[in-house]
């Protein structure tokens, strides 16, 4: 059985954080997650997204946001268990807790921080005819590596952050990008939306509102897609190589909906913003996993999220320990494996 001091369930960015501020307490931690790799969302789906609101970071891919993150917590030695999912739980006599995962591995901690994100997640697809037939064959729900595109006419369909960024990202690497939304306003950051105008303006995409994708075309791949304006019996044929659809993620929470947790909206309601705790003690939910009132699904409201648990598991941990916080500007950083992070000191020498 794998022994632990915080168990983390999910390692994606706010996970990968937690371990960060455990280890300032001295706390190991050891986390499971059902994909091969940790990142979470930022590695499985958009490696390559470009992120903007990371502080200190003007703009940073998600896939180096989680490299980063992987180095800061290198020193503190996380365990991982990866590629499975956590499956059950149980509470021992002493407090602590088991976690079981499908492959039956077993994880014991006397704190259980939940930080699966979205959880298990699935696209939403839209409703066509044939839409099956052209999947992995010029259709896909997610964007790995935009170098797929690379010189193809692709189109994109949605009107959120996501069809946005994307269709700003690969002005720049595909050979002809149009983007197609049912309707005139976008449901996307203001920026965003400004930059999209301004590439149409500049003839680098091609917007086409109000109106939706009512038909494909092939053989054994995509050939064209037929686009239906609102209002107009006639439609577009587009030529393409690649149609992307992005109308979001229909999240599930997967087994731990059934921990006998307090659920609300498909998301972990926790009982107040001072340490994110749920309605069992010793339980944690921080990240997209959780929900609140005033609750943003940010990653900067995660990493919020993870420091203050933290305090918190440390206080569970150690009842009659008082912890006083130390700046990591004055303390430094100590890693597990001996490595010492620290501002140079000061150098008094007298006046002669």
């Amino acid at each position: 059985m794998i022994k632990t001091d915080i168990l983390i369930i999910g390692a994606g960015p706010t996970g990968l954080f937690a371990v960060f501020e455990a280890g300032l307490l001295k706390l190991k931690c050891h986390l499971i997650d059902a994909l091969p790799q940790a990142g979470g969302q930022c590695s499985e789906i958009y490696p390559k997204k470009p992120i903007y609101d990371i502080p200190g970071f003007p703009e940073v891919l998600a896939g180096e946001l989680v490299d980063n993150l992987m180095d800061q917590i290198k020193p503190f030695q996380p365990g991982f268990t990866l590629g499975e999912r956590a499956e059950t739980i149980k509470k021992l006599e002493d407090d602590s807790f088991v976690v079981t995962t499908n492959k039956g591995t077993k994880h014991n901690a006397p704190i259980v921080a939940i930080a699966g994100g979205l959880g298990s997640f699935e696209p939403r697809k839209p409703l066509l005819e044939n839409l099956s037939k052209f999947e992995d064959k010029g259709i896909a729900y997610i964007i790995k590596d935009p170098e797929v595109y690379r010189n193809k006419k692709v189109v994109i369909a949605g009107g959120g952050d996501s069809a946005l960024d994307w269709s700003i990202f690969l002005a720049d690497v595909a050979s002809e990008v149009t983007l197609v939304h049912r309707r005139n306003e976008f449901r996307g950051a203001l920026d965003s939306v400004e930059k999209v105008q301004h590439l149409k303006d500049a003839g680098k995409i091609k917007l086409i509102t109000p109106a939706e994708i009512v038909g494909l075309n092939g053989e054994d791949e995509l050939e064209s897609v037929v686009i239906r304006k609102t209002g107009d019996d006639s439609d577009i044929i587009l030529e393409v190589d690649n149609f992307i659809p992005l109308f979001g993620l229909s999240p599930k929470l997967g087994p731990i909906g059934d921990w006998g947790l307090e659920i609300e909206k498909n998301a972990i309601k926790v009982d107040n913003t001072l340490d994110y705790q749920t309605n069992i003690p010793g339980i944690y939910a921080i990240g997209d996993v959780n929900t609140y009132p005033g609750k943003l699904k940010l990653i900067l409201c995660g990493f919020h999220e993870a420091t203050l648990m933290c305090q918190s598991a440390y206080q569970r941990i150690f009842p009659d320990k008082k912890y006083v916080m130390k700046y990591t500007t004055v303390g430094g950083v100590t890693g597990f494996d001996g490595s010492k992070k620290e501002a140079p000191k000061a150098v008094v020498k007298a006046i002669e």
